[in-house]
């Protein structure tokens, strides 16, 4: 069984296990009412950075026990989609394992290829886990890497996994995991974060795309958010809440490089 241990432990977020479990138990509200979501968007940045916004969105949110974890490729390796749809992922809380059922069921489309590559090194996804471990020990969770920008493919896939998702007899939890604009100032960052958020609380894919492409918006899980927007037409999603927004410049106090960060609910 392929075993992925936790490559940016101690780089994006604490290495140690005491460490850890102090920043999640400050960080998220456990005692708060939560939603049955259909799909959430959370930052991956280093948690000193976006683990507050990532915090309050998960705090919102009703987990459900199997996920599907849908991220950008910021390596440049393995398959346009890659998926995994077997194996245990290891962090410094403790291994969670791939929902087998669910991984064999979006395999069986050509476009969701089994690679295991795009998923070493990448940090979108593996920053995910610690949050849920938290909230849901019993966690199992399904990843898929997204290295393209063919629209037309995003949107097949997006309507398969719809079609997959909404004849589960359990709901499955979709989590995107984006960062916003990168490295302009702050008043730039936050002018073109304003334009991507509208545009995907419309919950038109079309739009979305042609905002992100007409003000040239650096916003790294772009095709993540653009396949879960054509999976969400099958699935009944019909609002979508900013939970909270913010950029780096709050922490850093560089406001001449900044990066946004966002957590959206979808129900």
């Amino acid at each position: 069984m392929t075993i992925r241990p936790p490559y940016v432990a101690g780089q994006f977020y604490p290495g140690q296990k005491e460490k850890l479990l102090q920043f999640l138990s400050h960080a998220i509200d456990f005692k708060s009412a939560r939603i049955p979501a259909k799909a959430v968007l959370v930052p991956h940045a280093g948690y000193v950075y976006s683990g507050e916004t990532a915090a309050k969105t998960y705090s919102q949110v009703e987990l459900s026990r199997t996920v599907l974890l849908i991220g950008p490729n910021h390596t440049g390796m393995g398959k346009s989609l890659s998926l995994m749809s077997r194996g245990i992922w290891q962090t410094p809380l403790g291994e969670v394992p791939v929902d087998e059922e669910l991984g064999a069921l979006l395999s069986e489309n050509p476009l969701l290829e089994e690679d295991e590559e795009a998923h070493c090194y990448e940090h979108a996804l593996e920053v995910q886990l610690p949050f849920l471990q938290s909230l849901r020990p019993d966690i199992r969770i399904v990843p898929l890497i997204v290295g393209t920008l063919d629209l037309k493919k995003l949107e097949e896939a997006g309507y398969f996994i719809g079609e997959v998702l909404s004849r589960s007899a359990d709901r499955i939890l979709i989590i995107i995991s984006s960062d916003m604009n990168h490295y302009e100032d702050e008043n730039s960052t936050q002018e073109k974060d304003q334009k991507a958020l509208a545009a995907l609380l419309k919950l038109d894919a079309a739009e979305f795309a042609k905002v992100i492409s007409r003000h040239d918006i650096s916003m790294c899980g772009f095709a993540p958010a653009y396949l879960a927007l054509s999976a969400f037409k099958l699935l009944g999603v019909h609002k979508a809440t900013l939970v909270n927004h913010t950029t780096s410049a709050r922490v850093s106090g560089d406001y001449e490089r900044v990066v946004g960060y966002a957590g959206v609910l979808f129900e």
